[in-house]
């Protein structure tokens, strides 16, 4: 079964689950983020956030305050 297939079974079956079970899901999840090599971010992720924070701070991104953002939605979207 594909890792995709995994976790649209999973996500369904929480979805009707009961609280016993939601504790069951609960416990192995605080289990696993006890693991000394639990990932909580891949580190293929932290190099890609690097490599978009590097190019932001060398000024070869643009951006724009949460207000021009919303701005341009607003416009956007004509609210």
């Amino acid at each position: 079964m594909e890792s995709a297939e995994i976790k649209k079974k999973i996500h369904d079956f929480v979805d009707i689950a009961d609280k016993r079970i939601l504790n069951i899901f609960i416990r192995i999840i605080e289990a696993e983020e006890q693991e000394d090599n639990y990932p909580a971010v891949l580190s293929s992720i932290y190099n890609q956030i690097e490599k978009e924070l590097q190019k932001h701070l060398n000024v070869k991104t643009d951006s724009q305050t949460w207000e021009e953002v919303k701005e341009r939605l607003m416009q956007k979207f004509n609210q």
